[in-house]
């Protein structure tokens, strides 16, 4: 059965200016996120993949193409989404909880009621007892958990996610996978995650989009049919080495 698409790109152009120099970015990238999918974007440094969320966001217009968010075109308009970028961009000034109701205040809703319905969620997000705490006497994993947090408390059931745990060691970061996965099951919110990493790609979606070198275009765009939950065995199996060698393959098509 297809999902019903949250978001679709069809045709997207966009071209990065710096004064008369004009350098094209994406060359007609189509995608697609069902509703409570989960997709992944990858392909090589520069190929435009935090750009595509930009547009998904309405945050940058396309030169060409259009953005839908339930079948309505919002290209070029900013949209009210779940935007977690690489970087948690916590205030150090303010506590976790303060850092985490920032949506929910900017949404204008009471000081009270926001710092409430964070505290709801500390325990979800493995962070109950540190509502008080500052950004640095948090682990980078507890700074991300906050971040996305953040990102879930804004009222929306898309989001978009541009390699947030590529700051992270090896060991927190496959931590975070699995710690992910289980948020996004538990809310089943659309999600377009951007990542560098095929295997952190494999493990999280349901569907993988390759983009080509700069200017980025469709490559492949590969089903992952592995069984949920997912777990840390999969990455052993045979079915998972095939889709691994088949996003290798994909990623060495030059643009």
């Amino acid at each position: 059965m297809i999902p019903i698409e949250k978001l679709q790109l069809k045709e997207v152009s966009s071209t990065y200016s710096s004064g008369e120099e004009k350098l094209p970015v994406l060359d007609r990238v189509s995608l697609s996120v069902g509703a409570g999918e989960f997709v992944s974007v990858i392909g090589p440094s520069g190929s435009g993949k935090s750009t595509i969320l930009k547009i998904a966001a309405g945050l940058l217009n396309p030169d060409r193409g259009k953005v839908f968010i339930d079948s309505s075109d919002i290209t070029g308009n900013p949209q009210l989404v779940g935007y977690m970028p690489q970087q948690d961009l916590l205030f150090p000034w303010k506590t976790l909880k303060q850092n985490a109701a920032l949506p929910l205040l900017a949404a204008k809703t009471k000081k009270k009621e926001a710092y409430a319905r964070v505290e709801e969620m500390l325990p979800v997000f493995g962070l109950e007892g540190f509502a008080d705490y500052y950004p640095y006497q948090l682990s980078g994993g507890m700074r991300q958990r906050t971040a996305l947090m953040r990102t879930m408390l804004i009222d929306s059931d898309l989001m978009l996610l541009d390699e947030p745990f590529g700051a992270l060691d090896a060991l927190t970061r496959e931590n975070m996978q699995d710690w992910l996965l289980r948020i996004w099951e538990r809310f089943k919110r659309s999600a377009l995650f951007v990542t560098h990493s095929i295997d952190e790609a494999i493990y999280l979606s349901d569907r993988v989009c390759v983009i080509s070198e700069r200017p980025g275009k469709n490559v492949l765009e590969q089903v992952i049919e592995l069984p949920r939950p997912r777990k840390k065995e999969l990455l052993t199996t045979e079915k998972f080495t095939s889709y691994k060698q088949m996003l290798i393959d994909a990623l060495s098509v030059k643009s």
